[in-house]
């Protein structure tokens, strides 16, 4: 779930992302919500007036806070939506181990890991040349909002699911990123599952 608020560029129109979405989508008016689906499936809401609906500072993509959430879903409610956001407000880019690697079996260039995040164990394909077992890592997660916008999911590469992205400088939008490809690795000080970014 990613919010979204630009009023110099756009006006005061906050659009609530729940699923990135391609192609035809119908959109239905209830006061000053538009609630967008495809296939019967709601992938997200435009919100107009926003800004007397909801507490918004800042431009861009918009940091969800359990507040933000509550206000986002007395709006949809005011407007006699009652669909429920499921939120998880948990950090999106964290500190990754890779525990294991192994090469994939459909394509030269990619490897399939193990990676711990603290809470869990993902498994991520990957096509950098210098990951290795052993390494602490910076991992996207799943709903992950990169700084290209690209929103990270669920993803089957060759036929091989992978859940998250492991991060090189340059897709973190980090100062001074290499110019060579490679994911960044982080040193022992880091700990596994923290939020690589402060929140």
């Amino acid at each position: 779930m990613n919010l979204f608020y630009n009023k110099n560029g756009v006006g005061d129109v906050a659009f609530l992302q729940l699923d990135p979405a391609q192609g035809e989508f119908e959109y239905k008016q209830y006061g000053d919500v538009v609630r967008i689906t495809q296939e019967n499936d709601v992938v997200g809401y435009n919100i107009f007036n926003a800004s007397n609906h909801l507490s918004l500072d800042g431009n861009g993509h918009i940091k969800l806070t359990p507040e933000l959430v509550d206000q986002l879903q007395q709006t949809l409610k005011d407007a006699g939506i009652e669909d429920k956001l499921d939120s998880d407000l948990s950090p999106k880019f964290v500190v990754g181990y890779v525990e294991t690697k192994e090469k994939h079996p459909n394509a030269d260039k990619l490897s399939i890991l193990k990676v711990n995040v603290g809470n869990e164990e993902l498994q991520i394909v990957c096509g950098a040349p210098n990951v290795e077992a052993g390494q602490k890592v910076v991992v996207a997660k799943v709903g992950a909002v990169m700084p290209s916008g690209m929103v990270i999911k669920d993803a089957e590469l060759r036929g091989i699911a992978s859940s998250g992205m492991v991060c090189s400088m340059k897709e973190l939008d980090l100062p001074n990123a290499p110019k060579e490809k490679g994911i960044m690795v982080l040193s022992d000080e880091y700990q596994v599952g923290q939020p690589f970014f402060e929140e």
